[in-house]
């Protein structure tokens, strides 16, 4: 296959300090969204003596003398991707897995200075660290404006799931059946959509952040290790490069609700082909074969929860969620109050933060009367999350819970410029 133009000049091949070995990347040079988020599986190779650096997007490169590689220029800089966006890890033969997820944000600088005249390319710097006392390597990769259309590597960039009726009502009935849901996906690319819809039930492990990543987002030794709940439902779906597209979820009947507690109904999209997201592991000696990487995605896929609670639980009136609004964005400078309806013979509130593993983060207990809460800014900083969420429990003289709030999301806010 030839170059594409200018693309030599690109191609950064780095000599590790004492080492023998080489950092190369694949891919090398990427079409990129020009007005939306873009996804991409990259594979770092030959990464011997060095550990990973930050890594920056920036419109211009210079020699990186006297390091290893090319810099970005001072002053070009469109945005830096925050650490606990971070999903990089060490994979294969000296390899380095990298998922770069380009925020919006960075995409109209970069649009905005191919405006004014400069290139229509912009630039993906990761830089690495020397073990060994030698000089730091810079890798780059090419980021070029367009679309997000079929030349776009095929990844997901937003995925909300939902109870159909929109109220997200999370409680029902003993034996009664589940509103219907859906999967809103916004994504780039065009490819085929397949995985399966799963159910946690009360007491099953509860999945960890990597279990929630979709497949192609975990380098390839990694993804067998996913574990795996009851199977609901397979689906397959071509999707055309539209961008976004609504997923019908499972057959309502098939979600249990035999037994009292939380579920949590998880949606696992798997790896497809896609010749615009394959990584060249074996180009870059990570390993012995490309490695498919259609369907990645820089965010975990929050799963959809529903309570189970005995009948007479759901005689009472609902508690009702008014403040926040769902996805609303929250920081550790920024106390927020979270507010809900009363309703009448409840002995106690309880407020639940949980984070994307359903661990509890928070568990708040309060007296009828007040109505709201001001949850503590140390819910973002005792663990590197990027979101969490909460509900409101009412609860009768016994601690049983006489109804249960629909869950809602908060977004972690802050950060450096260019965070996704």
């Amino acid at each position: 296959m030839k170059p594409r133009p200018g693309c030599l000049l690109m191609i950064i091949t780095l000599i590790c300090s004492g080492a023998g070995a080489q950092i190369m990347v694949s891919p090398h040079w990427v079409n990129v969204n020009t007005t939306g988020a873009t996804t991409v599986f990259l594979t770092f190779g030959g990464v011997v003596g060095y550990v990973p650096g930050e890594s920056v997007w920036c419109g211009e490169i210079t020699d990186a003398a006297p390091d290893i590689g090319s810099r970005p220029v001072p002053g070009t800089i469109f945005g830096a991707l925050p650490a606990r966006f971070d999903l990089s890890t060490l994979s294969g033969t000296n390899g380095f897995t990298d998922i770069m997820s380009i925020p919006p944000s960075v995409s109209r600088r970069a649009y905005q200075a191919a405006a004014t005249g400069s290139a229509s390319t912009f630039f993906y710097i990761r830089r690495f660290i020397s073990t060994t006392g030698g000089p730091d390597a810079y890798v780059a990769v090419t980021c070029e404006l367009g679309s997000g259309g079929a030349r776009t590597p095929f990844a997901l960039t937003n995925v909300e799931l939902t109870f159909e009726n929109r109220d997200n009502v999370a409680s029902i009935n003993e034996g009664d059946p589940s509103p219907s849901l859906s999967a809103s996906i916004s994504y780039n690319g065009t490819g085929q959509l397949q995985g399966r819809w799963e159910i946690v039930r009360p007491g099953d492990e509860l999945p960890t952040e990597q279990d929630l990543l979709t497949q192609a987002t975990l380098p390839v030794e990694q993804r067998p290790q996913q574990r795996r709940y009851t199977e609901l439902e397979r689906f397959s779906v071509f999707l055309p490069p539209a961008g976004t597209f609504v997923l019908r979820g499972p057959d309502p009947s098939k979600l249990p609700s035999n037994v009292r507690g939380l579920y949590m109904i998880l949606l696992r999209i798997e790896s497809t082909p896609d010749i615009e997201a394959i990584s060249n592991v074996d180009e870059v000696g990570a390993g012995p074969a490309p490695v498919e990487a259609g369907g990645a995605a820089g965010f975990p896929i929050p799963p959809l929860r529903y309570f189970v609670g005995k009948a007479a639980s759901m005689e009472a009136s609902a508690v009702s969620l008014l403040a926040p609004r769902d996805m609303a964005v929250g920081t550790p400078e920024s106390p927020m109050d979270v507010a809900w309806t009363e309703i009448p013979e409840v002995s106690l509130y309880r407020v639940v933060v949980i984070d994307p593993t359903n661990t509890i983060l928070l568990s708040a207990l309060l007296r009828p009367g007040l109505g709201t809460y001001r949850l503590p800014p140390w819910i973002w900083t005792k663990r590197d999350v990027r979101s969490v969420f909460w509900s409101v429990e009412a609860l009768d003289e016994n601690g049983d819970i006489l109804s249960k709030s629909e869950w809602r999301t908060l977004v972690r806010g802050g950060g450096s410029d260019g965070q996704p």
